[in-house]
């Protein structure tokens, strides 16, 4: 894509644009020093998984589709907080478990802001599949 600008450079994108045309499950699409952002595609019936973050807040914005949000303090306090749809916004503190669910019949597509970056530079991971290899 024209708008992808090189890691750490200043610039700007349509995100909108960046995170609808995604079919990939997680792509990185810059990096800085202190922040980090990637695009989602969640397929119907997918989801993030349950994790946690014990070092860095994260913001999920949705631009299309509907989630289904868990969070909790605790792996086995984890509730369901609400639906995030393409008005909605999703931040997610350092420590707490969270989980993202597409329960709808179209792919959920998001894009996530990592403060401090998360992911090696050049992250494409085609499927949730490969994202947990890709952890372990």
């Amino acid at each position: 894509m024209a708008e992808e600008k090189t890691n750490g450079a200043p610039g700007v994108i349509n995100i909108h644009r960046v995170t609808l045309s995604n079919d990939f499950y997680r792509r990185e699409i810059w990096t800085g020093e202190h922040l980090q952002v990637t695009v989602m595609c969640i397929p119907a019936g997918g989801e993030i998984g349950l994790e946690v973050h014990e070092n860095l807040d994260q913001f999920l914005r949705v631009e299309y589709g509907v989630g289904s949000v868990y969070m909790g303090s605790e792996r086995r306090n984890v509730s369901y907080i609400g639906e995030a749809d393409s008005s909605s916004a999703i931040l997610i503190p350092a420590g707490t478990y969270h989980n993202v669910l597409n329960r709808r019949n179209v792919p959920l597509k998001l894009y996530s802001i990592y403060a401090p970056p998360k992911h090696p530079v050049g992250t494409l991971q085609r499927t949730k599949f490969d994202a947990d290899l890709a952890e372990e």
